[in-house]
């Protein structure tokens, strides 16, 4: 029987099976990567308690989501550091090495014992195994990103790339899955106490999987020619920045690609999960089951995009996404917080909270306020409870007691544990949340939504980032910028959207981080990015 060839981008004939061998190993050590990754944060509560316990839920939160950032900060340096080896060894002994260091770093989160027993030294190990982590992940994208582009003939990188990025939120989905097995199989009490260290020690079997996999894969045919003909890179990182032209194309890809990308869909999962646990009061198991169907489902967004870059190209999608993500961002949240929890969202219209004070300071780094006012501000936060801060007087006038008004019933700031009765008195619950089926399916179709706008602008972006760059220097020119601006702009939004809501008492008022980041994304899109579908960037 005649097997099917396609050509790829070394001229290299290369079959169907090698093409589903390349895509499916290479996606499936993504997927296995980004669990790796992910866990932490979808056991975030566990972790605030275990590591970083201070007697304030606030701050345990901002601490954890302190923690994520720091693995994100480390992806660039990894970017640099497996991004050399992936110019001047290979791309597929490099992104070998990515995984093992991934798959035991993650294990070891596992195996820390709690602040209570070692003290300090408990966070310390835990951020010392997230930089780890974050190396890691800077040389993995770009790693299997890059060989499958190389694979791939020119009329179908789009689509052959887009399931690395579905590998991606493959992750994501594979953490959700695992922990809501572990919680079925584990008894609550021993989850609660010592069973959601499981999901980590699984990274285990998941690496061996994922080597064994990996090892039949041969290398990339762009690597093999450039290196018989001699044209490997005397030091990739250096020549990124000095290759003709690579300046612009390194800002494009940082501020008007990997920025932009990441903050949609760090928001829609990450900030929706978040938001959904939090504040909005629902079961967590609920939650993860609804979050995990949603994000299940929109990974078939980037493919699809990802098969249309190859028709339409790879910049229309983007631009068209961003712009619907600013016009729809708000709307969307908004309706999936109503829908949660439409008790609240009655409560906070007919008795809304507002603090009336001239002096209120509130830290939300800090377990304990200085001021009874600011100790009811952190209680509010710790309840999810929205309200309006009304200044009277001016700063530095005689001080006047603060109080709170909760509809028409003005309540004098004391004693932080009298606010919770007053808000049930009128008529705030905060039981736990389980949502119909009908809210079930309205948020699973909003999420769907904010799928598409990241399937949009994520889909095609991995074999935009290769033809953006010249093979000499792809692996490092690509994953620089890619990491940078996934890891600042992308890690850090957890840590920033939090601290915004704690800080204005909006529990949507991070959203303006998004907002921000994707605006300045489609600007720089607009002004430098050109069109690359079926060849490369021309200057």
């Amino acid at each position: 029987m005649k097997r099917a060839r396609g050509r790829g981008v070394a001229g290299k004939e290369v079959s169907k099976s090698e093409i589903r061998l390349v895509i499916g190993a290479s996606s499936a050590g993504t997927v296995f990567e980004w669990y790796d990754f992910f866990i932490y944060a979808t056991l975030a509560g566990f972790i605030g308690k275990a590591f970083f316990p201070s007697g304030s839920e606030t701050l345990e939160t901002l601490l954890v989501w302190a923690g994520f950032a720091v693995g994100f900060g480390f992806r660039p340096l990894g970017a640099i550091l497996f991004g050399y080896l992936g110019d001047r060894l290979g791309r597929k002994y490099t992104f070998l090495v990515t995984v093992t260091l991934m798959g035991i770093a993650t294990a070891g989160v596992g195996l820390i014992p709690s602040a209570d027993s070692i003290g300090y030294a408990a966070p310390a190990l835990v951020l010392l195994l997230r930089i780890c982590q974050g190396l890691a992940l800077g040389g993995e994208y770009g790693g299997a990103a890059v060989y499958v582009s190389e694979h791939a003939p020119p009329e179908k990188r789009g689509f052959y790339t887009s399931f690395i990025q579905a590998s991606v939120v493959g992750g994501f989905v594979l953490s959700l899955v695992v922990v809501l097995l572990c919680k079925a199989l584990i008894p609550a009490d021993a989850w609660a106490t010592w069973g959601w260290r499981v999901p980590f020690l699984i990274s285990l079997l998941l690496l061996a999987l994922s080597l064994w996999m990996r090892m039949k894969l041969s290398e990339s045919p762009v690597f093999k020619a450039m290196k018989e003909e001699g044209e490997l890179a005397s030091n990739p990182f250096v020549e990124s920045f000095t290759y003709p032209g690579n300046k612009k194309r390194i800002f494009v890809a940082l501020f008007g690609i990997a920025a932009g990308l990441t903050v949609i869909w760090y928001t829609a999962f990450f900030s929706g999960l978040s938001l959904l646990k939090g504040p909005l009061q629902v079961d967590e198991t609920w939650a993860e089951i609804t979050i995990g169907i949603a994000a299940t489902l929109g990974m078939g967004f980037f493919i699809l995009f990802g098969h249309l870059s190859d028709k339409v190209g790879r910049k229309k999608p983007i631009i068209i996404g961003y712009v619907l993500t600013l016009l729809l961002l708000f709307p969307l949240m908004l309706v999936m917080g109503h829908a949660a929890n439409p008790g609240r969202a009655s409560a906070e219209e007919a008795a809304p909270v507002v603090v009336v004070a001239n002096e209120c300071a509130f830290d939300p780094f800090s377990a304990n306020q200085k001021t009874p006012c600011g100790q009811a501000l952190a209680e509010l936060t710790r309840l999810g409870v929205q309200y309006q801060r009304e200044q009277i007087g001016g700063y530095g006038d005689t001080y006047l007691p603060a109080s709170m008004r909760i509809g028409d019933r003005t309540l004098a700031i004391g004693d932080p544990n009298t606010i919770k009765p007053a808000l049930e008195a009128a008529g705030y619950s905060f039981a736990k949340q389980h949502p119909p089926l009908s809210s079930a399916l309205i948020i699973i179709g909003l999420l769907l939504a904010l799928s598409a706008l990241s399937g949009m602008t994520y889909g095609p972006v991995a074999a935009l980032l290769a033809e953006m760059f010249p093979p000499k220097v792809r692996y490092s020119s690509m994953s620089i910028p890619y990491h940078i601006g996934t890891g600042y702009f992308g890690g850090f939004l957890p840590l920033v959207s939090v601290y915004i809501a704690a800080r204005s008492g909006n529990v949507y008022a991070g959203l303006w981080y998004t907002f921000a980041v994707v605006l300045m994304a489609l600007l720089v899109c607009l002004w430098g990015l050109k069109e690359t579908k079926g060849g490369m960037w021309a200057d």
